[in-house]
């Protein structure tokens, strides 16, 4: 990936809130859903100055793990030249808990590389749940969680 804004000296712009786009939501629980009994992994593009996201790149679980996730090494170059070709930036890095909430772990806060992009995670303790019950959004930062307005947009 690109140098973050914080590698490159600068201050980031920081959407105050993710707003993802209901197809797009749907589309990221069914590859969650899919996955099971692992945990899901992949991308979603779009703006990250205004937090908005328009696309979503599903990706495999290197870990195939019900309990860790890392984006195939393989997915993550396909998936990165797709977006910057695209003119897109990454948005937010996605992946699903099997069975607690869909709040960083402390693997995830510890794991997590990228202070830019949000992090949607979804949990799927309840399988029947729409994507405003199954799906929150955060920014990782130097091991700390914070939470983050998710907008699903046609709710």
């Amino acid at each position: 990936m690109s140098r973050t804004d914080a590698e490159a000296g600068r201050t980031p712009v920081v959407a105050p809130a993710l707003a993802v786009p209901r197809e797009v939501a749907e589309a990221v629980l069914a590859h969650a859903r899919d996955g099971l009994p692992n945990e899901a992994c992949g991308l979603l593009s779009g703006s990250l100055p205004e937090g908005r996201v328009t696309a979503f790149h599903p990706a495999r679980n290197a870990e195939a793990s019900p309990l860790r996730y890392s984006v195939h090494p393989d997915d993550l170059v396909r998936i990165t030249f797709a977006v910057e070709d695209a003119g897109e930036d990454l948005v937010a890095i996605f992946h699903s808990h099997t069975r607690s909430p869909a709040v960083p772990s402390p693997t995830d806060r510890r794991t997590a590389m990228y202070p830019d992009p949000f992090y949607l995670l979804a949990t799927l303790a309840d399988p029947a749940a729409p994507p405003e019950k199954a799906l929150r959004a955060w920014r990782i930062h130097r091991g700390h969680a914070y939470e983050v307005r998710l907008i699903v947009d046609g709710a």
